[in-house]
């Protein structure tokens, strides 16, 4: 079994990943769910690291520093440089910030790496809805030192239309240049229930409708 597939069994077996009738943010009535607040184990910490550290590893991303955005990014850059270092003995940088910058000891509002002129940035998200975070996470970086993000690594690409008839995965790379770079997408999730290797053949065709409705 490829990686990705273990990856979405894991998000069903962790409760990430649920089938039914759920009212997204945007209004929509989409047939599946993600919640990444349900890992909570260190087993599903773990194995999300070494997840993420599978997709980084396969697209070959270059990065001095791992950025985890707070709060939801920040065990997720823990995670998946502790699993590369166990994968592969490379040891990559990591780096988070504070919602509120600290006015005492050292101070300011990154904790980690301390950011220098011409790092390589690799961001690591959940997913990307709207690219709000991505543009809240920009200036942050960019205030702090000179860096170059080269990428954004995120769980699971929606392949879904934004405001427009682009994905958010499509704006944030024309609007900035970065590319994202997903673990899986919603068509690989399609395609394992497809072939057996999880539940939900009677959200199927809902799955499919959705896709042909809001998909890119």
């Amino acid at each position: 079994m490829s990686y990705k597939k273990e990856f979405i069994k894991f998000m069903c077996e962790a409760g990430v990943l649920t089938f039914g009738e759920f009212t997204l943010k945007s209004g929509r009535k989409a047939p599946y769910f993600i919640n990444t607040g349900n890992y909570k184990t260190g087993e599903h910490i773990a194995k999300l690291g070494s997840f993420y550290a599978q997709c980084i590893k396969e697209n070959n991303v270059d990065a001095d520093v791992f950025f985890g955005p707070a709060y939801k990014g920040i065990p997720l850059a823990v995670s998946a440089s502790i699993a590369l270092y166990n994968d592969t003995g490379r040891s990559v940088n990591y780096a988070f910030n504070r919602k509120e910058a600290k006015d005492h000891g050292e101070g300011g509002v990154i904790v980690g790496h301390k950011l220098q002129d011409g790092d390589r940035v690799a961001i690591i998200e959940d997913v990307i809805t709207a690219g709000t975070a991505i543009r809240e996470t920009l200036p942050i970086l960019k205030s702090a030192a000179d860096v170059k993000v080269e990428c954004v690594i995120i769980s699971v690409d929606r392949m879904e239309k934004g405001k427009g008839e682009r994905s958010a995965v499509q704006e944030v790379y024309d609007e900035f240049g970065i590319k994202v770079y997903p673990i899986v997408t919603v068509c690989d999730i399609i395609e394992c229930i497809e072939d057996g290797t999880i539940e939900g053949r009677e959200y199927l065709e809902a799955m499919k409708e959705y896709r042909r409705q809001y998909g890119i």
